[in-house]
């Protein structure tokens, strides 16, 4: 059963991911990269540009399938092993989360919708996941991925 995600990392941290083809999520925890399964829908919102600023980006700014394979350790600067996950990136652009606030069944009717989010990975209803696809120029039979 495909499930769907909603990861929340800053655009610079996306934006390599998407680059590089994996997503990590809490800092590089390992444990809710494992929730995901091969094929699992992925989306990422961002709250700003850079990790500390606030700009108000507030955009989804990648979105993907989880490829096959496990987490593994990445390696960064400064000896930092954050856990990864692979994903076949689709071309999209990112949109503004604004206008989807009272479509969106993750956050209609709550005033404090980016509460949850807090938690760096929610899962998302099917019906979220294909509405933010569509205004992120994806759909369904979108066969493109960044590879």
């Amino acid at each position: 059963m495909t499930r769907y995600w909603l990861a929340v990392a800053s655009a610079a941290h996306v934006r390599r991911g998407r680059a590089e083809g994996f997503m990590q999520v809490n800092h590089g925890k390992a444990a809710p990269l494992r929730r995901i399964k091969p094929g699992d829908g992925v989306v990422y919102y961002s709250p700003s540009t850079v990790l500390g600023e606030k700009d108000g980006l507030r955009s989804f700014t990648a979105i993907g399938r989880l490829r096959d394979g496990e987490p593994y350790q990445g390696v960064m600067a400064d000896g930092f092993q954050p856990f990864r996950r692979d994903v076949a990136w689709e071309w999209s652009h990112e949109t503004p989360i604004m206008p989807l606030l009272d479509r969106l069944e993750l956050t209609a009717g709550k005033s404090n919708w980016g509460y949850q989010l807090r938690f760096g990975l929610v899962e998302l209803s099917e019906h979220d996941f294909q509405l933010i696809a569509g205004t992120m120029g994806v759909s369904a039979t979108n066969d493109r991925s960044i590879e």
